[in-house]
């Protein structure tokens, strides 16, 4: 090649270089995801009204589903149909589509009462489930109290089959996605140590000697976790009531503190026992409640008393319940089906979003 001829080719390789810089630079950087922001952990309480199912997306986009609602058109009653019109599978593959997932990792069944489990069936056709959580069968007492549950059991158990199933204990710990998971109850039993392997720490506010569980067979069985994200913690224990639920936090507190509790048994009464809120002392606390079930008078009282910030799913109709502002209100009737949003640093700050409004609520790190 001549002197000539390799001049051109270098003024020739420089054009096109400059070229590809320009077009480069022309080019908007790939959009983020609508969902998920880059380096937190997103929890969506989905509108299930009245049941539970709250998603959480890890910064790596490792997803955990804790419930999934009711089937069908969404009642006690209703039986696993078409996937394509199932009120709260749809509603949770909204949510993972906002949150940017195409499957659902980690299941956690709390306990099985259609309002938390009837909708697997439908949603396992909507999203691949990979693994399943959950403490094991119901016993045939808790079908004569409410009738129906070992049908819908049979059910799941056959879809669950199909993935990978774990039953964990009090005391074990789920680790993924750079969050970690500690089960403090389930199936009956809880922790009987500290949390976090420090000193018993007696809890002065243990005096009622707790509520008793308004359905006493598979509530007080319910899987209860707390989720730590950095400095940030999570609390829910499903409907966990009664004995088990008193024994977290009293005589001594084995759960040590939460940043957001989402109150037990959708808030309804025998979640009102104030002896757990003095223990846990959350920023604030979510009531995945529905127009008529949850979110009681004692247990909102409860919240005040301690003044704490309470989130709803729905305004309340319950005699004697005073609702929370509107502002922290996702839906204020049934003509809508809007979630609560938080997304949670690993500094133990975190946002959220009334998925109503749009309006978003700011929570600084604590000083801790």
């Amino acid at each position: 090649m001549t002197r000539s001829a390799v001049r051109t080719l270098g003024v020739v390789t420089a054009a096109l270089i400059g070229i590809s810089a320009a077009v480069a630079a022309k080019t908007p950087a790939p959009r983020p995801q609508s969902g998920t922001q880059s380096g937190t952990l997103d929890i969506y309480f989905i509108d299930v009204e009245g049941g539970q199912s709250t998603l959480l997306v890890t910064p790596t986009k490792e997803s955990m589903l804790i419930d999934a609602g009711f089937a069908g058109d969404g009642t006690f009653n209703s039986k696993p149909g078409d996937p394509a019109v199932a009120r709260d599978p749809q509603r949770i593959l909204a949510a993972a589509r906002d949150a940017g997932i195409a499957r659902i990792d980690h299941l956690l069944v709390t306990h099985f009462h259609a309002d938390h489990f009837g909708g697997v069936m439908e949603l396992s056709q909507l999203l691949p489930i990979r693994e399943f959580i959950d403490h094991g069968p119901p016993s045939a007492a808790a079908d004569s109290a409410v009738p129906g549950t070992m049908a819908l059991y049979q059910a799941y158990a056959a879809v669950r089959a199909k993935a990978v199933h774990r039953q964990p204990k009090a005391g074990e710990r789920l680790q993924f996605g750079g969050i970690i998971a500690d089960v403090l109850a389930s199936d009956g039993t809880t922790l009987h140590t500290p949390l976090d392997g420090g000193p018993r720490v007696a809890n002065s506010a243990c005096t009622s000697g707790g509520v008793p569980a308004q359905e006493k067979l598979e509530n007080p069985n319910s899987t209860a976790v707390r989720v730590q994200f950095g400095k940030f913690r999570f609390l829910d224990v499903g409907d966990l009531s009664g004995p088990p639920l008193y024994a977290l936090t009293c005589p001594d507190n084995l759960i040590a503190q939460a940043d957001v509790y989402l109150i037990a048994h959708h808030g309804g009464a025998d979640g009102s026992d104030p002896s757990l809120f003095a223990a846990v002392k959350p920023r604030i606390a979510i009531f995945n409640n529905g127009a008529r079930k949850g979110a009681q008078e004692p247990t909102l009282t409860a919240l005040r008393s301690f003044g704490i910030e309470g989130w709803q799913l729905h305004k309340t109709a319950n005699p004697g319940a005073v609702n929370n502002a509107d502002a922290h209100i996702a839906n204020l009737d049934q003509s809508t089906s809007a979630w609560i949003k938080l997304s949670a640093r690993a500094d133990g700050s975190f946002v959220v979003t009334n998925g109503r409004t749009g309006e978003r609520t700011t929570y600084p790190a604590p000083a801790r």
